[in-house]
């Protein structure tokens, strides 16, 4: 049986003996894992000889992935429920707690080039530890995937007719072929169908604008439909910010194009900053500003469509462009719709097969190639949206969103606060041979803040904890991944020291590339550990893959690194 694994960035350096063939390679490639124009480095670090793009342009791709319309969905569904003064606050609480999480997020994410489960194996969760992590991401993307092929399968019913269950599988079918060529064309698609989805975008508030100016005062009084009331609600504050929070695992998404983010220089380092910014955390306030639209735009359709298509971002904007667009107004809202759903969707398809080999790699050390969990992932969106997700949107979003905070308060606690406190290391270790298989600090951090957090939401502790129930979730995750740490002294985080690339290691070039002793073919630097079952330098997907080693490198007593040769080669 062939195992699979993914080829260097560059060509393999020359042998030790300073011959120019390099050793015999002891894995094969797939073919879909070999091309790196499809694997987009899925289950390793981006090495710098394969981040190209521009500090805008990265922004810029990343930023084009929050095009959804679930955004207008999720909005209108809080308002509606809990009315405009508690759902605005919502908004804003959720958004505040977004921004604030996702800032050190992204600036590691783009500073190491790692996507989130790798910051998630360093930041206290451990190399098992993060495969659970890897799960909630995934079902983040099929959940909003699912969610946002409703919308587009709601708007090709409306012009033309299609069966919604006939819609849902052209959603599915349509971001496939984009999603299996990777980065490349990603930052394509995004970048041509931008001035598009700006348009759209703005137009239907422009209208509303000047036909209806009076709906902006009027939506600022809107009681919502269930008798909420206008004023503030403390229980409708809690839980239309727990449905928010829902989004608060769209940080991955974003890292998954921030890890391709060139080096900052001094050169570049305004840009830089700026970009990782604006497409890492600065996603929410776009984010916040559509949900608060969507609700505008679904209140001044409520009299004219009803309560239920309100809630669905395409009669909305209909409604909306009539008085400009007459009869077009349809085939128009609907070339925005499905516009927007195409930009978001290709992200959440992208995204869920980063997140799925990961998850398969650990469980089962095999890796067929990124592109076979597309069909895992959107199998499982499209299974949602013919059992019709879009009916349960705040019960489902209220109660994922628990799980998904937990997990990204305790990886920022660890960013923050443990590697300042000095209980964590300065930098990401996220090889295989380096960590322990679970680390209490995040892991055990996450696992009892959702436990807790879930149990109020459904109730036990009265109707105050279910309703800040994510709350609950965030706040113990903050606290306790920070006090086991300190209570473990930092033990758990590494298994042994780095000797390639750890603090003190003195690396006068990380663009050295190393040649694996398994694979034959040459990585940089951070990708590169050593080796003691394979007496050399392993890469750092040839060590998730190897069935046979026992771990025997994280089992040598700590101080006692493996010393080993390495050859090297500098890139051009």
């Amino acid at each position: 049986m062939t195992d699979t694994a993914l080829p260097a960035a560059g060509p393999a350096a020359p042998d030790p003996s300073g011959g120019s063939t390099p050793p015999a390679p002891r894995r094969s490639y797939a073919k879909l894992a070999a091309d790196e124009s499809r694997e987009d480095f899925s289950l390793r670090y981006a090495p710098h000889s394969y981040r190209r793009w521009s500090p805008t342009m990265v922004a810029s791709t990343a930023l084009g992935g929050i095009a959804y319309l679930a955004d207008f969905a999720i909005g209108a569904s809080i308002v509606f429920t809990y009315g405009f003064t508690s759902g605005l606050a919502s908004i804003l609480c959720a958004a505040t707690i977004i921004f604030l999480t996702g800032i050190p997020i992204a600036r590691a994410c783009a500073k190491y080039g790692l996507d989130m489960d790798l910051i998630t194996r360093g930041a206290g969760f451990g190399y098992f530890g993060s495969t659970l992590t890897s799960l909630i991401y995934a079902s983040f993307t099929f959940i909003f995937f699912a969610l946002e092929g409703s919308i587009m399968a709601q708007a090709l019913h409306e012009v033309a007719g299609v069966p919604l269950p006939v819609g849902y599988v052209l959603t599915t079918l349509i971001v496939i072929p984009i999603v299996f060529r990777g980065m490349g064309a990603l930052a394509k698609v995004q970048a041509w169908t931008q001035p598009v989805w700006l348009l759209g975008l703005v137009l239907p508030f422009l209208v509303l604008l000047f036909h209806a100016p009076d709906t902006f005062g009027d939506f600022t009084h809107f009681a919502g439909t269930e008798g909420a009331g206008s004023g503030f609600d403390w229980l409708g504050f809690g839980l239309g910010t727990g449905v928010a929070l829902s989004l608060i695992a769209q940080i991955g998404e974003q890292a998954d194009y921030l890890r391709f983010m060139p080096a900052r220089t001094e050169a570049n380092r305004k840009r830089w900053n700026l970009a990782v910014l604006a497409a890492g955390p600065g996603w929410v306030v776009i984010g916040a500003a559509k949900q608060l639209g969507g609700a505008l735009l679904a209140f001044a359709a409520l009299t004219a469509v009803g309560t239920t298509h309100a809630l669905e971002p395409i009669a909305p904007q209909v409604e909306a462009l009539k008085p400009w667009f007459g009869s077009v107004a349809l085939p128009a809202a609907a070339l925005f719709v499905v516009v927007s759903q195409i930009k978001i969707n290709v992200t959440n398809a992208y995204s869920g097969s980063l997140s799925w080999s990961n998850f398969f790699s650990r469980v089962t050390h095999r890796h067929p190639g990124r592109v076979w969990y597309i069909f895992l992932n959107l199998a499982i969106a499209l299974t949602l949206m013919e059992m019709d997700m879009f009916a349960a949107l705040n019960k489902l979003l209220g109660f994922y969103s628990n799980v998904g905070i937990a997990w990204i308060a305790a990886v920022a606690a660890d960013l923050v606060i443990n590697k300042r406190a000095g209980w964590s290391p300065p930098y990401i270790e996220f090889k295989r041979a380096y960590l322990y298989a679970v680390n209490p600090a995040g892991f055990g951090a996450m696992v009892i803040a959702s436990v807790v957090s879930i149990l109020a939401f459904f109730g036990l502790f009265g109707a105050y904890a279910e309703a800040f129930s994510t709350f609950i979730a965030a706040g113990l995750a903050l606290t306790l991944c920070p006090l086991i740490a300190w209570a473990t002294k930092g033990r758990y985080y590494l298994a042994r020291p780095n000797p390639v690339n750890g603090p003190g290691v003195a690396v006068p070039d990380i663009t050295a590339t190393h040649v694996c002793g398994v694979c034959a073919t040459a990585y940089e630097l951070p990708d590169i550990a050593d080796c003691p079952a394979q007496a050399g330098p392993i890469c750092s997907l040839c060590c998730s893959l190897d069935a046979t080693c026992g771990d025997v490198c994280t089992k040598r007593p700590t101080g006692q690194p493996v010393s080993l040769p390495m050859p090297t080669v500098r890139l051009g």
